[in-house]
């Protein structure tokens, strides 16, 4: 079985200001993720499942529907703050959505074939998608999940500070930790953290995670007894999120198994500020001209 390709397309986009998920970046007016979805498409996915909130579903079948019938199986599905919830309602005041990882929980009926997880507004390169592909169909089992590791050099804004989770792999190349390190920059050559935490200096080379995972059905299993007992524990803090990380957590830590750290050489590159649009369109105009993507994808 062909695996799936989840794409995160839920979030509020506060920081950017608008719905940047479905803003045209390409040549021909592609959105970021319609890369991502070329490059799945080619190295083999058999399958899109675009997680929305409700409202978004008429705007993303506008943009999404014409181009990809008959080139990919194509499933939408909603996070709404409701779902999943153990026998409680929404709590008062609620707004924020539940997180990643209540969002990837949010498939569950539409997944159940080994699959992949993106952000919606990444551009992750094909390389990743070649070796997700590989991974889903060789080697992902319920004791072997797997992330896709990048340069932290190649992940940073030239408009501002960003927030990534710094990898900490072990010697046989698995993942120890994931460490969401804050307000991250480059000072006179070095990348520096303003977070109070340490070390305050991180590696150029330094691993981190874009969001890109690849697992096991398993998952939703792990991921429901989870989101139960969060959201007992957290139920009174409005700003409280269920993120992948804190899933991924606990499947290393409790013994359930283990998650390589599948590194690419792909770049990075997104939309983290209004800021970074015309840097996102002249790379992936450089990459037009070099021949590694059509003018127009879907043509």
């Amino acid at each position: 079985m062909k695996p799936t390709l989840v794409i995160l397309a839920a979030g509020m986009a506060s920081r950017y200001g608008s719905l940047k998920q479905i803003q045209s970046f390409g040549p021909s007016g592609e959105t970021i993720m319609e890369y991502s979805i070329f490059d799945a498409i080619r190295a083999g996915f058999g399958k899109v499942v675009f997680i929305i909130r409700k409202e978004f579903e008429t705007d993303f079948k506008e943009v999404f529907g014409s181009k990809l019938d008959g080139k990919v199986a194509v499933d939408y599905v909603f996070q709404s703050l409701d779902a999943f919830l153990p026998g409680v309602s929404v709590p008062e005041g609620r707004t924020k959505p539940w997180g990643t990882a209540h969002a990837v929980l949010c498939a569950k009926t539409a997944v159940q074939e080994p699959f992949a997880v993106i952000n919606a507004d990444d551009f992750y390169g094909q390389d990743a998608f070649v070796k997700a592909y590989n991974f889903l169909t060789t080697a992902c089992s319920p004791s072997k999940y797997a992330i896709i590791g990048y340069e932290l050099l190649k992940t940073l804004s030239d408009h501002g500070t960003v927030n990534r989770g710094v990898c900490r792999v072990d010697g046989a190349g698995n993942l120890e930790s994931i460490a969401e390190r804050l307000n991250i920059s480059m000072k006179e050559g070095k990348i520096v953290c303003d977070d109070n935490q340490t070390p305050a200096e991180l590696p150029l080379d330094s691993s981190v995670s874009m969001n890109f995972w690849c697992f096991h059905p398993s998952v939703f299993t792990i991921s429901q007894e989870m989101f139960d007992a969060f959201v007992k524990q957290h139920y009174e803090e409005p700003k409280a999120e269920f993120f992948i990380p804190i899933v991924a957590d606990d499947f290393i830590k409790s013994g359930k198994g283990v998650i390589p750290v599948i590194q690419t050489s792909s770049n990075w590159f997104g939309v983290t500020y209004k800021e970074d649009a015309p840097s996102v369109q002249a790379s992936l105009d450089a990459l037009v001209a070099a021949g590694e993507y059509p003018d127009n994808l879907w043509k």
